[in-house]
């Protein structure tokens, strides 16, 4: 058998293997690690902070007063520009005097006469009196004539009650600010006829209602009510405001800070059962005249002294289901989550308890980051803009 032929092939067949086995003996190169993220860190920012709670009301005015007539007639004169501050016992409206103009010399006549009435019947009395009874003159005829002065005396006291009524009358138809207050605008033009009188249909005139000082109306839930009189005196439970002399201020909707002062002067005397909560009443100052009637607020009530608190912006905290967490970043610059409770926000940033003064914290980046990372860090002062703004180098 001849093997010639053969053994060029597998000399061939050999130089082809040779390369490929040392292709499949050479070691494999390693992927590259993906570079650590980058995110902002800060220490916590120690403050002075006071435990409070906020609420949402509308203001009310202190007085709030219906203008209407007392007496009937038509309206002659308004004294008033809309809108206008005024003061109690200005001038408003007047209602046409004239009738009751004559009313009242009406009433002073029928006076006179009644006393005209009594002099005469007291004149005759004395006169019958001193006449021996049963000879010039009957016990009946001295018995009429007492009568008729005690009727004459009930005459006069009649005619002087109509007097006075009158006089009072005409009085009313000059229409006084009860209070003082800004009024609002008139209801009524010069000219109409004015329904006065105490029934319910009497006309509606204007309305005025007090400036300074001013109301806040607000309602807080029972377990409120119970921690605001625990933290009240016991001496003062007896007060209108059960003894909650608690620190409150207020922010309008277009400010940013609680800037107006007050005090709490009243709490209802019952919580409401369908909502649980109670009826509270604070009052202002508004020598401005800027808190009006009808507007929103937010009022903060201090409940406890202040004390020294931890604050993070909003920006740095995660959520893990109902947890709270920050990732803290070691000195080794690894990120891992501390779990924190939160509490009030002061000055932009969060009250939160769980943390250390000296802890480094993720403000920015916090998606970034996942347990047990190394991070890139770089530092800056905590701020509650929430958005990657936040600069700063280490």
């Amino acid at each position: 058998m001849q093997l010639s032929g053969f053994r060029p092939a597998v000399a061939a067949a050999l130089l082809f293997v040779l390369p490929l086995a040392a292709c499949g003996d050479a070691p494999q190169q390693t992927q590259a690690a993906p570079p650590a993220p980058k995110v902002t860190v800060a220490k916590p920012v120690r403050k002075l902070v006071s435990d409070y709670d906020e609420y949402v009301g509308r203001f009310v005015a202190l007085d709030f007063v219906e203008v209407r007539a007392r007496v009937s007639g038509y309206l002659d004169q308004i004294h008033f520009v809309d809108g206008q501050l005024v003061k109690e016992g200005d001038k408003l409206f007047t209602i046409d005097r004239r009738p009751f103009e004559a009313s009242l010399e009406q009433a002073k006549a029928a006076l006179e006469q009644a006393r005209a009435n009594l002099a005469f019947a007291e004149a005759d009395l004395k006169r019958g009196s001193h006449l021996v009874p049963g000879t010039s003159i009957t016990q009946q005829t001295l018995d009429q004539r007492t009568q008729a002065k005690r009727v004459a005396e009930a005459s006069v006291m009649s005619q002087e009650a109509a007097l006075k009524q009158a006089e009072l009358d005409l009085q009313f138809t000059e229409l006084k600010a009860p209070i003082s207050g800004r009024i609002g605008d008139r209801r009524v033009s010069i000219g109409n006829l004015v329904t006065g009188g105490a029934t319910g249909t009497t006309t509606l005139l204007a309305t005025v209602a007090s400036v300074d000082p001013i109301r806040f109306e607000f309602t807080m839930d029972e377990a409120s009510y119970l921690r605001y009189l625990n933290a009240a005196t016991a001496q003062a439970s007896s007060s209108a405001n059960r003894g909650m002399s608690l620190p409150v201020k207020l922010k309008l909707i277009d400010e940013d800070k609680f800037i107006h002062e007050g005090k709490i002067d009243f709490v209802d005397n019952a919580i409401d059962r369908s909502s649980g909560t109670i009826r509270a009443r604070a009052e202002f100052k508004n020598s401005d005249g800027k808190l009006t009637p009808g507007m929103f607020g937010r009022i903060q009530i201090t409940i406890a002294p202040p004390e020294m608190a931890l604050l993070v912006p909003d920006s740095a905290i995660g959520t893990e289901q109902v947890r709270k967490f920050v990732f803290a970043v070691s000195e080794d610059q690894v990120a891992n989550p501390k779990y924190v409770t939160l509490g009030p926000v002061v000055d932009g940033l969060r009250v939160v308890t769980g943390l250390d003064a000296n802890d480094t914290v993720v403000v920015n980046g916090l998606m970034r980051v996942r347990p047990g990372v190394k991070v890139a860090p770089e530092t800056a002062t905590a701020t509650s803009d929430s958005k990657d703004q936040v600069v700063g180098t280490n």
